[in-house]
């Protein structure tokens, strides 16, 4: 079959394929994923990438799997057999992973951020403390292979599995640490044995002493009348709240329920009224 020929070829409409939960605008809901796609879009691969978006949010990415170091998908293209996809990336050695750990133990919030479905804005510094890089910067960070007769790489079936991909990351972000080398319980296990070795941060916090508290403190029932109201102090606090950008963190914690509304999950069900939530909440707290 011609280069031409196939290009003239209409692609075959997918059974049961993922499709894209965005279905116009941008791809990708989380700054993590966002940057990955800012990535595919630095490889300047013009119309590809456009047909790319049009092949994921039809569902012609038929599955997609993400392993140390290799992603694999089949894409629906033109022919009657779908596309095999591969999409490799070096991993970092074991040394190097121990590195990027000791660097993120070190702050106490990553973990916290991490087991709550974000990923910390502030991880790449881990990663750049340590000379390494978290995600492809260029087309020579990963190898892409389809086997359609594209002679272009990435092909607009790999830019469709970038897309799912970078989706695929929203839903778990410890699916970039795994497509990097490291799982996400020996990510985890390695860091909370790394934050126990770490000087007890008790110790080095102020005591309520040093603020003469405790001569402060009365009985409750003394002080029911006022226990509501602000101290003097809280009057200089300047708050500023912003919306947590994953509204659905408690959702992803809880997994898949296998429980079905309609034809959907529950998770994918109640991730619109989160949002919603979210969002008025976020307004309220603006508004005061």
């Amino acid at each position: 079959m011609s280069w031409w020929n196939y290009e003239r070829k209409p692609r075959r409409k997918a059974a049961d394929g993922i499709k894209a939960k965005s279905q116009r605008g941008k791809i990708g809901e989380s700054w993590w994923s966002g940057r990955f796609i800012g990535v595919l879009e630095s490889f300047d691969i013009g119309a590809r990438l456009q047909r790319g978006r049009s092949y994921a949010r039809s569902g012609q990415v038929l599955n997609l799997e993400i392993d140390s170091g290799l992603v694999t998908a089949k894409v629906q293209g033109s022919s009657s057999r779908p596309y095999k996809i591969e999409i490799a990336i070096k991993i970092l050695s074991n040394s190097e992973w121990h590195e990027v750990e000791q660097a993120m133990s070190e702050q106490a919030l990553f973990m916290a951020k991490l087991l709550a479905g974000e990923m910390p804005k502030e991880i790449e510094e881990a990663f750049t403390a340590c000379h390494l890089k978290l995600f492809p910067a260029s087309t020579r960070d990963v190898e892409s292979d389809c086997s359609c007769p594209d002679w272009s790489n990435p092909c607009k079936h790999i830019a469709a599995t970038y897309y799912i991909l970078a989706e695929k990351f929203d839903e778990d972000p410890f699916l970039i640490f795994a497509w990097r080398g490291r799982a996400k319980d020996e990510l985890i296990e390695n860091l909370r044995k790394l934050r126990s070795i770490l000087p007890a941060e008790a110790d080095a916090a102020p005591q309520p002493e040093a603020f003469g508290l405790i001569d402060d403190l009365q009985p409750l029932a003394k002080c029911l009348n006022n226990f509501w109201r602000n101290a003097p102090e809280l009057a200089t606090l300047r708050i500023h709240p912003e919306a947590t950008p994953t509204p659905d963190a408690v959702l992803r914690q809880l997994g898949n329920p296998k429980i079905e509304v309609h034809g959907r999950s529950l998770a994918d069900a109640l991730r619109p009224a989160y949002q919603a939530m979210t969002e008025r909440a976020a307004a309220r707290a603006i508004d005061k």
